[in-house]
């Protein structure tokens, strides 16, 4: 068996179970460089160094039941889906959540 089929058969192997929730995608107006980085503060975290000291403040993704999908794009199980959407709604930024189901698909 050659490294690409073993590659293949890693891939297959599912790591997570099958979890349902909701997509999530969100506009931010890119002239508004402080709700920018409000909302990428809040979904990625941030880095702080002080006098030597470094700060890690983790970011929605980290947490337990979210995945990043793509830019302005995360999918949340029902358990976190209303933390995001009081932060996104109490800063008044646009956003659809969709229902979705993500995990491993094999095709053959």
């Amino acid at each position: 068996m050659g490294n690409s089929a073993v590659s293949v058969l890693r891939a297959r192997r599912p790591r997570h179970p099958a979890l349902s929730g909701f997509l999530v995608t969100w506009d931010v107006n890119s002239k508004d460089s402080s709700m920018c980085a409000r909302v990428r503060r809040f979904v990625f975290g941030v880095i702080v160094k002080v006098d030597g000291k470094v700060y890690r403040y983790p970011g929605f993704v980290e947490r337990e039941g979210v995945r990043y999908v793509g830019q302005s794009v995360l999918f949340v199980t029902a358990a976190r889906i209303n933390e995001l959407r009081g932060f996104l709604r109490s800063r008044a930024v646009a956003h659809v959540a969709m229902h979705a189901t993500i995990g491993p698909v094999l095709l053959s």
